[in-house]
């Protein structure tokens, strides 16, 4: 039986197997040639300044949902390698989880923007189709801060597209952000 795969799932794959691969052999925890991340600074305290940055209540669960849309598509290992969440324009995007970004990019069209964060040897998280990005490469991120503005960016809609990949291995993230799965 044939599956018709989507092109944000052939375009991540190939990605993960093309010219792209090798720039991104340590995003996936292949490789462990890269430093680890530094310990995470303390958050900010409050001032009188400008207003905080949003962030997420902690969560028992490893990750957090990096939007508060409905989802418009589960995992489907053969379909869709991730989370599909509808929203407005300028909504936050936040980190699931602690971790440095390691790509910002609009290289491949099927993603549109796209923020990759690394959390450890194993884990990254992807956030597609975002608008306004709030972050930069390299930047340690913390569980629960924006990192970017909903956007259609790549898409036919406003929404995100969210992957959690394992060894570069696509999972379906509903357990991990359940806390089912760590």
């Amino acid at each position: 039986m044939h599956h018709s795969r989507s092109p944000i799932t052939s375009a991540l794959d190939t990605l993960c197997t093309g010219f792209w691969a090798v720039a991104l052999i340590g995003i996936a925890g292949c490789a462990s040639d890269r430093v680890p991340l530094p310990p995470l600074p303390p958050l900010p305290a409050s001032t009188t300044g400008p207003a905080a940055p949003v962030v997420a209540p902690r969560s028992t669960a490893a990750y957090i949902r990096p939007a508060r849309g409905p989802v418009l598509a589960r995992y489907d290992r053969d379909r869709n390698k991730g989370l599909d969440i509808a929203g407005m324009v300028g909504e936050p995007v936040l980190a699931a989880r602690d971790g440095r970004v390691v790509l910002v990019s609009s290289a491949l069209a099927e993603y549109g923007t796209m923020v990759v964060v690394k959390h450890d040897e194993t884990f990254i998280t992807a956030y597609a189709h975002v608008g306004r990005v709030l972050v930069k490469e390299d930047e340690v991120v913390r569980q629960g801060q924006q990192i970017a503005e909903m956007g259609s960016s790549g898409a036919n809609r406003v929404m995100l597209h969210f992957e959690i990949r394992k060894q570069g291995v696509a999972q379906d993230p509903e357990p991990y952000l359940s806390g089912e799965l760590h």
